[in-house]
Formats: C-alpha cells, sequence, structure tokens
C-alpha cells in the first residue's frame, strides 16, 4: 500500500510541476503581446470561476474562518501577488530555465527562514547544504561588475515573497481549507491586477492568445489540484524530490519554444541547487522520522531528562 501510494504521490508531483511549467510557457509565449496586468486579470478571471465551482461542489465555499486565520490569510494573498507579478517580470525577461532553476532554491529559503522566524531545528548538515545552495544560485545570476540587473533582483524577490507565502500556510488553522484558500487569493489576484490593468491600455486578443490565455488558466488549476492531492498520498521523502522535475520541463521547453538552452555554468549551478534542496528534504524526512519513532517509543509525556 505504501509503495502504491509512493507511486501516486509521485505521478502527482510530476503532473503538478509540468503543469506549472506549461502554464509558465504559455504566459511567457505572450510577453510583449498582451500587457502582463491584463493577462494576470483574464487567467486570475478563469481561475476563480473554476475554483469557484469546485469549492462549491465539495461544500468549502463559505467557510467559518477562526480570526486569527483572516489576517495570516490577508499576509498570504499579499505574497502571492508580489510574487505573481514578481515572477512573471522576470520570466517574460529571462529564460524559462534560469528563473525556474532560481526558484528551485524555495525549500531551501523557506527551511532557513522557518529556522529564524519559528525557531525550528535545524542541524549543520542542513545549514551546510543552505549555504551551498545559495551558492548555487550566485552561478545561476551571477553578479556582474555592475551588480545584480533588475531581471534578477525579480527573480530573487519572487523566492522571497513565494517563501513568505509559504511560512504564512503555516500558520493557518486545520479548519481552513485549503481549496477555499486558493479561491480567495485567486480572486484576489484578479481584483489587484484588474485594476491595475486599468492605469494602462489593453491589447486586442486574437485566437492565438485567447487559446493561450485559457491553457494557462487550466494548468495553473491543475497544477494548484494536484498539489494539494499530492500532500495526502504517499511519504513526503519519497515524493518531494520529484518536485525537481520541473527543471527538466523547463530545459526542454525552453529549448523547443523559445530556442533557448543555459550555459554550463548555469547548469552547474541548478545542479548545486537541486542537490541540495534533495538533501535538506532528506534531513529534514529524517527528522520527522525520528520524532515519530520517539513518541511511539514515550507516548507519554516525559521530562527533558528523562528523553535525553
Amino acid at each position: 500500500m505504501i509503495r502504491s501510494d509512493n507511486l501516486t504521490g509521485a505521478i502527482l508531483m510530476m503532473a503538478s510541476m509540468a503543469a506549472f511549467t506549461l502554464n509558465d510557457t504559455m504566459m511567457k509565449s505572450m510577453a510583449g503581446e498582451i500587457p502582463l496586468f491584463q493577462l494576470l486579470f483574464l487567467r486570475g478571471a478563469l481561475t476563480s470561476i473554476l475554483v469557484a465551482v469546485m469549492a462549491w461542489r465539495m461544500r468549502v465555499l463559505w467557510p467559518k474562518i477562526p480570526r486569527r486565520d483572516r489576517w495570516v490569510i490577508v499576509l498570504r494573498i499579499t505574497a502571492e501577488s508580489l510574487a505573481t507579478y514578481c515572477f512573471l517580470t522576470a520570466l517574460f525577461k529571462m529564460p524559462i530555465a534560469n528563473i525556474t532553476a532560481i526558484m528551485q532554491a524555495l525549500p531551501l529559503t523557506i527551511t532557513f527562514a522557518a529556522a529564524l522566524i519559528f525557531r525550528e531545528p535545524i542541524g549543520w548538515r542542513r545549514l551546510l547544504a543552505i549555504l551551498i545552495g545559495f551558492v548555487g544560485v550566485l552561478l545561476i545570476v551571477r553578479p556582474g561588475p555592475e551588480g545584480f540587473n533588475a531581471n534578477v533582483i525579480y527573480a530573487l524577490a519572487a523566492v522571497g515573497f513565494v517563501t513568505l507565502r509559504d511560512l504564512a500556510t503555516r500558520r493557518l488553522s486545520k479548519e481552513v481549507p485549503s481549496l477555499f484558500v486558493t479561491l480567495v487569493t485567486s480572486v484576489s489576484i484578479m481584483a489587484i491586477f484588474g485594476l491595475a490593468s486599468l492605469t494602462g491600455d489593453w491589447a486586442a486578443m486574437n485566437m492565438r492568445t485567447g487559446a493561450l490565455t485559457i491553457g494557462a488558466g487550466v494548468m495553473i488549476i491543475g497544477g494548484y489540484l494536484c498539489s494539494i492531492m499530492v500532500m495526502r498520498v504517499g511519504e513526503i521523502s519519497y515524493v518531494a524530490p520529484f518536485r525537481y522535475t520541473g527543471l527538466i520541463w523547463a530545459l526542454g521547453l525552453g529549448w523547443l519554444v523559445f530556442g533557448q538552452w543555459p550555459d554550463g555554468i548555469t547548469l552547474l549551478g541548478a545542479a548545486i541547487v537541486v542537490g541540495s534542496g534533495i538533501f535538506t528534504l532528506y534531513r529534514e524526512a529524517m527528522l520527522a522520522r525520528k520524532i515519530r519513532a520517539d513518541n511511539r517509543a514515550y507516548p507519554w509525556p516525559l521530562r527533558g531528562s528523562q528523553r535525553r
């Protein structure tokens, strides 16, 4: 049963990464043709409708939200909106494989931020892996004598805002349905960028850009659904590393669609980031397994000296 669940989880994780990368490819394909704010509003509208239908069918359209969670949801929406803007701004200017490689540092930044903010335990091995992973990020962005360019700054800012979003998600109570959070976030992004789109002119949509926009909305919904389902099957230690298949998709689609292929140093940096991330996820799984084993061995409360 565990082996079957792990296989299902791995397939769902790979499907999630494929869907998100296809969404990115479709959005990037319209760069320069359709204004970013217009694209985000239209994709947000389509996404909101689809998520609202699913939330209605699952009876989580109007859940009772604890008061303390409301401000956490507001923080999460703010971080998600800023992350979306920064990521797509960088994506429109950078090769898709490069920015995808930078985003692979998320397990490292989340682990590091959780240790700083929530005082979650972090050993020297994971800390060393995080530092090595950051070296890999530097190899990818390679700041020259003039420093970071604007696109790199947007990409790194996206990493920071996604980290903040995920930390906020950790603080949500279990009573808050994941699908409701997705719906509120989608509607908020639609409203925010809909208002922002009024500050500029809209571009006319043709059959190609219309189909790409619809496709991007479908893909991002598919990615969200698979990422939600993957958390309910399989062992995290087995399933989590398959998130890095997104980089393989980005490399392939970047070459096929845009004729872009990273140079050797960028690939080396991406390999370092991925390796560090996998090691960090492995160590976190080992720690969680040890805690579960301790709880089974000592099911009753013990003093610290007794537990040692």
